[in-house]
This record gives structure tokens, C-alpha cells and sequence, in this order.
């Protein structure tokens, strides 16, 4: 299928994957549609740390938020003993995405991905409406 008949969300960007509700249950478990969500919510960080960068956010403003995505689990990443240009170089290097890890039995709870999920500006749901590619219409 080409690109451009290809569904994309409401800012126009083609999506890599579709998840049907039917099809979910026979070939993915509950922590792989969680991963799935949580691989969002870290692609959404990114991409807010790449607006940041490209609007020329002061410095504060960005130190700010990265110390919101590294304590989001309660764990505490000292990001205010950084130096200004380490700031800009971990924002650089997270642009495209935020790196996660996540153990098998202790991994990240449903209220973390929500907390990611917030911190990307994107519906705490996991869902999104999309548009056919074809035709321009709003998927049921």
C-alpha cells in the first residue's frame, strides 16, 4: 500500500501500526500491548523534547521536563547537577525517542505509561482517531 493511502492520525503522520481490537486478543498478550503503549509514550517524549529544542526552549524550561521523565516512576535521576550543555546534549540525544527498560515481573505499572503517556500530549487512553488515507474519513 502506498504511503499516502496509508491511515494517519490528526497531525498527518502516516502510523506504523494498527491495533484491531479483534485481532489483539489471539496474538498479543496484555504486556505486549502495554510495551506497545509505553514505545509510544517514549516516541511522544521525543518528539515534545525535539519541539523544545527547535523552539529554542530556555534551558530551565527543558531541565524541567527531562527531570519530569526521569522521576515519572519515582526513582530519582539527579538531572539538576547536569551542566547546561550536558542538558542540551541528553535533550539532543533523546529527540528521537526515549530509551526504557523494563523488567519481566517488576516493569513499569499501567499508572507509569499513563504518566508518559501525559508527558507526550498524547490521550492517556492509548487510543487515537485516524483518518483513511484514501478517502480522508474518520475510522469507526
Amino acid at each position: 500500500v502506498p504511503v499516502e493511502d496509508m491511515p494517519y492520525s490528526a497531525d498527518g503522520t502516516p502510523v506504523d501500526i494498527v491495533l484491531n481490537p479483534l485481532g489483539v486478543p489471539s496474538r498479543m498478550n496484555v504486556g505486549q500491548v502495554l510495551e506497545t503503549h509505553l514505545g509510544w509514550a517514549a516516541k511522544g517524549v521525543g518528539l515534545k523534547i525535539g519541539r523544545m529544542l527547535e523552539a529554542k526552549a530556555k534551558i530551565e524550561e527543558i531541565r524541567s521536563f527531562l527531570t519530569q521523565v526521569y522521576n515519572v516512576s519515582g526513582r530519582q535521576e539527579d538531572i539538576a547537577s547536569l551542566s547546561d550543555a550536558e542538558v542540551l546534549e541528553l535533550a539532543g540525544n533523546l529527540q528521537d525517542g526515549v530509551p526504557m527498560a523494563t523488567p519481566v515481573f517488576d516493569g513499569a505499572t499501567e499508572e507509569d505509561i499513563k504518566a508518559m503517556l501525559r508527558l507526550a500530549d498524547l490521550p492517556e487512553s492509548g487510543q487515537a482517531t485516524l483518518f483513511d488515507g484514501r478517502t480522508g474519513d474518520v475510522f469507526d
